[in-house]
């Protein structure tokens, strides 16, 4: 195997955003405090995952699991340190996120397939199997800011895996649909390990972490807590959730 995602001391910075409201410029006019500039959402993170691995990023809300996805998928770039990321990545990071509200589903499949570099040719050819895939009827040639959010993810994970990518990043996005798709979602993507796509997912089911994945990481306050089997970095994340002694042993039996 061959490293496709390697993090080289990366570390990400981001400025608040500017006051907008009268209540939020208030306190701080009156205490003439304007509270820190930037946080640190990754620091000084390393690792590197292997073509054909299925990793898991773990972490509480505000761990940095977030900020690093989007940095593999090039949303955005690290602020200090290298990311390396080989291959074509297909991202599902936020439902809907990429799709245009007054485009119809179909002219989304073609925008979203050209941003992910298909020719035009290779989306008509894939066209029938994102559809097919998809379930979603007539409502394909409707606009988008229509859909419910179970056929926002139909749409988006059908796109995203009918792209032939060499990585596929999931952000919980799983955790949204009926339970039938949600199989069909879970048998994709053994389809897709057994052709040798690599697969970075977030996920807060222990049990989907343990079933599907070669490794976990543990992200904390933007630092990288732990990483290893699955097992032992889903005891130490809930650890960082407080839970008991008898809470962590019936988390990790369970899975």
């Amino acid at each position: 195997m061959s490293e496709v995602i390697r993090f080289d001391h990366v570390s990400k910075t981001y400025r608040y955003r500017d006051v907008q409201t009268l209540k939020e410029f208030l306190p701080r006019f009156l205490r003439r405090d304007e509270g820190p500039a930037t946080f640190n959402a990754l620091n000084d993170v390393s690792f590197s995952i292997e073509r054909g691995e299925t990793v898991a990023l773990l972490g509480t809300n505000g761990s940095g699991k977030s900020t690093a996805l989007k940095i593999v998928a090039g949303v955005t770039r690290p602020s200090s340190g290298t990311a390396t990321v080989v291959g074509r990545v297909a991202p599902l990071l936020q439902l809907g996120a990429g799709f245009h509200p007054d485009l119809t589903g179909r002219e989304n499949i073609f925008l979203n397939g050209c941003i992910l570099g298909m020719t035009d040719e290779q989306l008509r050819g894939a066209m029938p199997n994102i559809l097919d895939f998809a379930e979603i009827g007539q409502f394909i040639d409707s606009p988008v800011k229509h859909y419910s959010s179970g056929m926002y993810l139909r749409l988006a994970f059908s796109v995203a895996v009918h792209v032939e990518p060499d990585i596929l990043i999931i952000d919980e996005a799983l955790s949204v649909g009926d339970m039938a798709f949600q199989a069909k979602c879970l048998e994709r993507i053994r389809q897709m390990q057994r052709t040798g796509v690599t697969l970075l997912f977030v996920s807060h089911s222990t049990t989907m972490i343990t079933d599907f994945c070669d490794r976990a990481i543990l992200l904390h306050n933007g630092n990288l807590e732990l990483e290893g089997k699955p097992v032992e970095v889903i005891e130490r994340y809930t650890e960082t959730l407080h839970l008991s002694d008898a809470q962590i042993a019936d988390a990790i039996a369970n899975n």
